[in-house]
């Protein structure tokens, strides 16, 4: 082989390997994408707010409590289970997370506007945490909320017309301090798991 021509080719393997180790050093570079322990959903199309009343009577929605990380549940104050159990753990979050928890709001959605009175929900939600909030609208608007959260509910009758219950999903849907829908985190996720889900959605 003509010595020209070795010469073009080790020049050629040589630029190829520079442009290889360029393109490796540029891919380390990025920034890697966070690992969740809750269902990743960044970039829903649902899920993108709400507009209801807290229980003091002020109109609230998601845009209020932008620059915070929002834990979002829809439940009601007389569920046995699945909603205390979900308040305590968020309760225990906003206490791990020390001076961060400034920076996270709880937000409880009644499902149950027929009895989940304003009143009722300001006795109920702030027990857990006094930060939480608690929301009620009209059963249309509740009805609306949650349909477009494909979030679930449905009344299971009782021996009285009063004493219902209501089977629901329990989904807790967090959202980032740019208010975008990231994460819905499943009933059954451990304390500590959404603890670094929070954590990892403050970092940013």
């Amino acid at each position: 082989m003509p010595t020209q021509d070795r010469t073009f080719i080790r020049g050629r393997r040589h630029a190829l390997a520079a442009a290889a180790a360029a393109l490796l050093a540029g891919c380390g570079e990025q920034k890697p994408k966070a690992a969740f322990h809750a269902i990743d959903v960044t970039g829903a199309t649902f899920g993108q707010g709400f507009a209801l009343t807290d229980f003091n009577g002020q109109p609230r929605t998601l845009a209020d409590y932008k620059g915070k990380v929002v834990a979002l549940f829809f439940g009601f104050t007389q569920c046995p289970d699945a909603c205390p159990t979900a308040m305590v753990k968020l309760a225990g979050i906003v206490k791990a997370l020390g001076a961060d928890a400034a920076r996270l709001q709880v937000v409880f959605i009644t499902v149950d506007p027929e009895r989940d009175t304003p009143a009722l929900l300001k006795e109920y939600v702030p027990t857990f945490d006094p930060s939480f909030v608690g929301l009620h609208g009209t059963p249309q608007q509740i009805a609306e909320v949650a349909k477009s959260y494909k979030a679930y509910y449905s009344k299971v009758k009782g021996s009285t017309p009063d004493s219902y219950t209501i089977d629901h999903s329990t989904f807790t849907y967090l959202y980032d301090p740019q208010g975008r829908l990231r994460l819905m985190a499943r009933h059954e996720i451990p304390a500590k798991d959404l603890e670094a889900d929070i954590r990892a959605l403050l970092r940013g």
